[in-house]
């Protein structure tokens, strides 16, 4: 029952951020959205901070959660890894519109609030991994190494563009081939050297 209130509280924050944003979310929006009393916040996570730094992590875990998923399967090769860490960034759960909001809200909080900056850091340097661990099994150390930092721009670069586009659904598929593409393009370059 713990765990399921809460979820309830995160999916409430995430619903109160989409309406009225980060700042203007309180502890009174987001309970009535939950339907459940204010002070069952400040139980579980001892204020709108912590109930914040908690929807955050929902949605790493979520993010590392699709990854796993996508890459469970040994026999994939490094690029078919490359492209399900592109598949994972761009989940149907990261197209909806109440968690890339989220997203967009914490990327710019994260450069006030040192805790929601040790997470963004967390998730910039995961992301930079997983696509550094593929890319070594396919370049040279050193060109691996870029490669990575420059998918990992083009994949956040790209899911910004997309979360602030008109057409967000649109873009978000469109966003994705493109760093598909990306990285055949990048690969392709490497194989022609």
């Amino acid at each position: 029952m713990q765990s399921q209130r809460r979820l309830e509280l995160i999916n409430a924050t995430l619903e109160s951020v989409a309406l009225h944003g980060l700042q203007n979310s309180t502890i009174i929006t987001i309970s009535k959205l939950a339907g459940m009393s204010s002070g069952i916040i400040s139980h579980y996570f001892g204020g709108k901070q912590g109930l914040i730094e908690a929807t955050i992590k929902h949605l790493l875990e979520q993010l590392k959660q699709a990854l796993l998923e996508g890459t469970r399967d040994k026999n994939l090769t490094a690029t078919e890894r490359l492209f399900k860490i592109v598949e994972a960034n761009f989940t149907q759960l990261q197209r909806t519109a109440s968690v890339y909001q989220t997203w967009l809200c914490f990327w710019a909080q994260a450069m006030h609030d040192p805790a929601l900056a040790r997470l963004q850091h967390i998730n910039s340097a995961r992301l930079y991994s997983n696509l550094r661990y593929s890319f070594a099994h396919l370049l040279p150390k050193e060109q691996a190494t870029i490669a990575a930092k420059q998918t990992a721009a083009m994949i956040d670069g790209f899911w910004l563009r997309s979360a602030l586009s008109v057409e967000p659904t649109e873009a978000f598929s469109q966003a994705e081939h493109l760093c598909k593409c990306f990285i055949e393009n990048l690969l392709q370059q490497h194989g022609d050297n």
